[in-house]
């Protein structure tokens, strides 16, 4: 019953007080999706469990991967989305439709860059890193952040408010240049996190540090690459986190 009340009450007043009950159910759905489909990836791969059904493979033996539905998904449910816009519950069921057609074509986030099968690949764990950032837009969106606010009131108050969308656009790019893609997407909604990622070192590896860092400035690449060791207890966590995810590198 106390829990009963506690997500009657969080609904009521957080989401439909705020109207903000379809993100949560996109939210929902993105998780439920992702977190799904890699147990079932994992156990496909599992001798243990050889009765856990495999891949859809077509007549002509094409493998359709998951992202190919995640994405008829979201088109079907987002068209909808619009048709039912002021339509209860069919807002709602398109809502959770185009979160779960968004997690499916998450988990496969690394084949969208690489243009290959990298799934069970160290590219491949950049899908577990997507469907993170992923979540925390979502979750900033249901709780009210915005982007960007567009002063119309006055001439004046347009320009600055294009400034204002110029610079946050700069830094956050300058963010996902140096791999800081966390600072990038929080930075979206508090732009001072943006400011805070772009003055920080990059990763050696990233586009700034392989154009900034190994041609021009060996010093600072020296300084990336201590920054960013394997065995930095923040390098520690996401490892462990992508591994409780999405299984050892050593399993695959």
């Amino acid at each position: 019953m106390l829990l009963s009340s506690i997500i009657t009450q969080f609904w009521n007043d957080q989401l439909v007080e705020n109207d903000q009950q379809a993100l949560f159910l996109v939210l929902v759905g993105f998780l439920g999706s992702f977190l799904f489909i890699r147990m079932s990836a994992r156990l496909m791969r599992s001798p243990r469990v050889p009765w856990w059904p495999g891949s859809v493979v077509s007549e002509s033996g094409v493998h359709l991967h998951h992202l190919v539905f995640g994405i008829v998904m979201m088109m079907a449910a987002g068209t909808a989305g619009f048709a039912f816009y002021y339509d209860s519950p069919a807002l709602e069921i398109c809502a959770v439709a185009f979160g779960i057609g968004a997690g499916l074509t998450i988990d496969e986030f690394a084949l969208w860059v690489h243009l290959e099968d990298v799934y069970w690949a160290e590219e491949g764990r950049r899908s577990i890193d997507a469907a993170v950032i992923g979540v925390v837009l979502i979750a900033l969106m249901m709780f009210g952040g915005r982007p960007f606010e567009i002063g119309t009131s006055s001439t004046s108050a347009l320009i600055a408010s294009l400034l204002v969308v110029v610079f946050i656009i700069t830094i956050v790019g300058i963010c996902i240049l140096k791999d800081r893609l966390l600072h990038a997407a929080v930075g979206f909604f508090f732009w001072p996190v943006a400011v805070y990622g772009a003055m920080r070192i990059g990763k050696p590896n990233s586009i700034w540090g392989r154009r900034r860092y190994r041609d021009g400035n060996p010093r600072k690449l020296v300084k990336a690459e201590t920054r960013f060791a394997p065995d930095r207890r923040t390098e520690r966590f996401k490892e462990w986190f992508r591994d409780k995810v999405g299984g050892g590198i050593s399993q695959f």
